[in-house]
């Protein structure tokens, strides 16, 4: 192995001085190869081996733009790596060793990234290497405990996640600014799945969408919507929509219900922190609508079941409907006080959200509410009706005299 190395290194100083990329490449190349047949296993000296040839071949390429080079370079480490992953893993085994390797191999393919993010004309392709030299390190469960498997997979996603932030001196640019905020989203939620369990999963991930929301704003906001959607996912889970129309059906545990009244309150913060910081279309606007009334929903249901059972569970859909008509109205109060040019979206989301509460009343609500219930969400809904129905006349009104 000593000789192999020796050897590699005359070469690729020989290829630096030759300006020769493809002489570095056929160096490497066979020593990669050969490497397994002489150790004779894919085992823990294989893997630092390839890990200090990897370190050792850099100085040859510095300020150079040899992509393929450092194509097989990360190759070199994250094959190894892999195989000896599955191997632990199919022994059942710990492996503290390869953990550690896994990630000296990740911070080695960041700083080779950052050193010739500058020279490279490549950028695109470096930035898909260093994913890959990165992968060994988000699979180290196969080799370790969830608690270090987390820690790992978070240190990941932290430090990709201050390159995107503050990357732009050392090269980070547009084209790998996505890549790269794909990266560290992946391994955030991987860190988040290793440690949390259960009901834990879908709030975690909506307050990391929320925060991803406001602070990115547009930059990641493909990432938050991903985070938002995978922490609604996990939500049904455990507070399936058919909660919503039948009253047999109950949430599972207190948990559960706990949980689905901050997931529901999260939903909420998220389509508001998404609209303020995002600026969408009317498509945008529109599936924000639809999330905050269907969360609204979602708790007020949720608060009536948890406090009086089947009758708790009429109380939430009865505020569920004047919360929707409260809603509609507090739209149209809202289109009369901003100019007469940016009132189509706020009148057209009141009188979507009015046509909703009335076929929910008269669809849902009249069969299925009794008593006081019926009795009260009729007449609330009827006076905001006809309040709204005053304020808009007294709104013509004012157009007309102006």
């Amino acid at each position: 192995m000593i000789v192999a190395a020796l050897i590699g290194g005359g070469g690729l100083t020989l290829a630096r001085l030759w300006d020769s990329q493809h002489l570095g490449v056929l160096v490497f190349v066979p020593l990669t190869l050969l490497a397994p047949v002489v150790v004779g296993d894919v085992s823990l000296l294989l893997v630092a081996f390839m890990l200090a040839l990897a370190a050792a071949t850099l100085p040859a390429q510095l300020g150079r733009d040899w992509i393929w080079l450092h194509c097989a370079r990360i190759a070199s480490c994250t094959l190894p790596l892999l195989v000896a992953l599955v191997g632990v893993a199919f022994d059942d085994a710990r492996d503290a060793g390869l953990v550690a390797a896994c990630v000296i191999a990740a911070g080695l393919a960041v700083v080779v990234a950052l050193l010739l993010l500058p020279v490279t004309r490549n950028r695109i392709l470096l930035a898909l290497l260093t994913a890959a030299g990165v992968a060994p390190a988000l699979c180290t469960r196969l080799a370790a405990d969830r608690y270090i498997y987390a820690a790992v997979a978070a240190g990941v996603g932290v430090t990709f996640l201050v390159l995107v932030l503050r990357g732009n001196k050392l090269g980070v640019d547009a084209t790998v600014r996505p890549i790269w905020t794909a990266l560290s989203a992946v391994s955030a939620v991987i860190a988040v799945l290793a440690v949390c369990k259960g009901d834990v999963v879908a709030p975690v991930l909506l307050a990391m969408a929320v925060v991803v929301a406001a602070a990115a704003r547009r930059t990641a906001a493909w990432v938050a919507l991903g985070l938002a959607v995978l922490g609604g996912m996990f939500s049904l889970a455990y507070a399936p929509p058919v909660a919503l129309v039948t009253p047999a059906v109950r949430l599972s545990s207190t948990t559960a219900e706990v949980t689905t009244l901050v997931t529901s309150l999260l939903l909420i913060a998220f389509a508001v922190v998404s609209v303020w910081a995002m600026r969408p279309g009317r498509g945008g606007w529109t599936a924000a609508a639809v999330v905050i009334v269907y969360a609204v929903t979602v708790f007020t249901v949720t608060v009536g079941e948890m406090i009086d059972g089947t009758r708790g569970f009429l109380a939430g859909h009865m505020a569920a409907t004047i919360c929707w008509i409260a809603m509609a109205a507090a739209l149209f109060g809202y289109a009369a006080r901003v100019h007469r040019q940016q009132r189509s979206l706020p009148i057209g989301g009141g009188l979507a959200l009015v046509a909703a509460a009335m076929a929910k009343l008269f669809l849902f609500d009249l069969g299925t509410l009794d008593g006081m219930f019926r009795v009260v969400v009729f007449m609330v809904v009827g006076l905001v009706l006809l309040g709204m129905g005053a304020g808009y006349a007294r709104v013509l009104e004012r157009q007309d005299s102006a």
